[in-house]
């Protein structure tokens, strides 16, 4: 493993332990050369998951630009990089539990909605917007009723 401080080859692992979610392991290193410490993640490595887009095009499904995406939703609310990530992991999860290596944008988009409606209100009115195009004050406001029916339903 490459050091990302000075990127001498050689360092050690020093602490390794499986994540709360026991899909994959956590290693802090330290480099041999300069010391410095860092985290690398273990995973196993899943088939491709594809996403056919709105113009049929396909491309790799991207938990980075997911993680992301959720990042810009829920920036300036009171919910942790963790809580986000876990968000990411649930949605990836029921994705893949759907047996198949396609999926659709729009199947991806409900899942998060879903995902975001239990972690915040505001989060999913703001995913909400961006993923349903609105074009008017008309539809956002069918989204606050959708989640607000979502809420008494609990």
């Amino acid at each position: 493993m490459r050091c990302p401080v000075c990127s001498h080859e050689n360092t050690k692992v020093i602490d390794s332990r499986q994540t709360d979610d026991m899909t994959s392991i956590r290693r802090r290193r330290e480099c041999e050369s300069c010391g410095a410490r860092f985290t690398t993640f273990e995973r196993i490595e899943l088939s491709p998951l594809m996403v056919i887009k709105k113009d049929n095009t396909r491309e790799q499904f991207d938990r980075d630009k997911l993680l992301d995406g959720l990042m810009k939703s829920c920036e300036k609310r009171p919910i942790s990089f963790k809580e986000v990530e876990k968000c990411v992991d649930n949605v990836e999860k029921k994705l893949r539990n759907k047996n198949t290596n396609e999926v659709s944008s729009t199947e991806i988009g409900e899942v998060v909605m879903e995902e975001l409606m239990q972690l915040d209100q505001v989060a999913y009115v703001r995913f909400a917007s961006v993923y349903r195009e609105f074009t008017d004050i008309n539809q956002l406001m069918d989204a606050l009723k959708h989640l607000e029916k979502g809420e008494q339903g609990e």
